[in-house]
């Protein structure tokens, strides 16, 4: 049953897509669709996906998130809990697809440029560093926020802090790194990082007294879109 649900939910979430191109398609370019077969095909490929994607979601991501942060707040361990806020940025960060494919996109673009030597070592070099800097940089900024919701800090001026950073280093970074430093900043809020980062800030602002969900829970996210800019164009400095 609760399979049937996200499989509605799916089928609802994608139909603005299929008129929007069916419209286009059909009304603006007047012409017929190439390959209807393989795309209706296509379409059911992806529709079972997300409904898979989503009810996995909900079956585990989600709750094993929250569970770990209350058992860690109940547990009374600071350290264990930055701890493993670190290394839960850094794990799904590090694996998440979109961060690999433009990383590898990046270092094609850095050796035709000749920022880097256009071999395959120095290509993979280059893309393997800004996967491991994107997401320490995403480790920090769990851990960050994992503080902000235990000590009850206010997230506005945080971020406000940190988009001035971001603006003073966009100043003087070079030219060829600050489109890739935004970029990645919006690749690291993907499939894997989102739903556990969320559910380990709603599960630990639950399970603290004087803490709000809602209020305090949200803005993970936040700061782990920040912080890659910053240390991406750090990264480009140096190498």
């Amino acid at each position: 049953m609760a399979l049937l649900k996200s499989l509605v939910g799916s089928l609802r979430d994608l139909a603005p897509i299929i008129v929007v191109i069916a419209f286009f398609q059909l009304m603006v370019l007047q012409q017929s669709v190439p390959d209807l077969m393989q795309l209706l095909v296509g379409f059911v490929l992806v529709i079972l996906g997300l409904t898979c994607f989503i009810y996995g979601l909900e079956m585990g991501l989600f709750p094993i998130g929250g569970s770990m942060a209350y058992a860690f707040a109940q547990k009374g361990s600071v350290f264990w809990l930055l701890v493993f806020s670190f290394a839960l940025g850094f794990g799904t960060t590090v694996a998440e697809p979109a961060l690999i494919a433009v990383s590898a996109e990046a270092a094609d673009v850095a050796a035709n440029g000749g920022m880097i030597s256009n071999t395959e070592s120095e290509r993979q070099s280059y893309a393997n560093g800004l996967r491991l800097t994107v997401a320490f940089s995403v480790g920090l900024a769990i851990v960050l926020g994992v503080l902000r919701i235990l000590k009850g800090w206010s997230i506005q001026y945080m971020i406000m802090a940190g988009y001035c950073l971001v603006v003073a280093m966009t100043m003087v970074a070079p030219r060829e790194i600050i489109g890739i430093a935004y970029d990645s900043g919006g690749v690291t809020t993907s499939t894997i990082t989102v739903p556990l980062v969320t559910a380990l800030g709603v599960g630990l602002a639950s399970c603290i007294e004087g803490r709000n969900p809602m209020i305090d829970g949200f803005g993970l996210i936040a700061f782990a879109s920040l912080t890659p800019m910053i240390f991406v164009m750090a990264y480009g400095m140096v190498v």
